[in-house]
């Protein structure tokens, strides 16, 4: 995963802990969960038209 490890992974959530706060990390997780997720459809979404248009050219 981009070359980091587990101490590198802790600290950086230590340092988002620490700019977020506790309170607002459930908040934070669940919106970038939501992103990730409307991202994924996006990516497919995109996949799909470019298969459709190089059967269309091929054809």
């Amino acid at each position: 995963m981009f070359g980091l490890g587990t101490p590198e992974l802790i600290i950086i959530l230590l340092v988002i802990l620490l700019l977020v706060g506790g309170r607002k990390l459930p908040e934070l997780a669940r919106s970038v969960g939501q992103s990730m997720q409307e991202l994924r459809k996006g990516m497919a979404s995109d996949e799909a038209k470019t298969a459709k248009t190089r059967r269309h050219e091929e054809a």
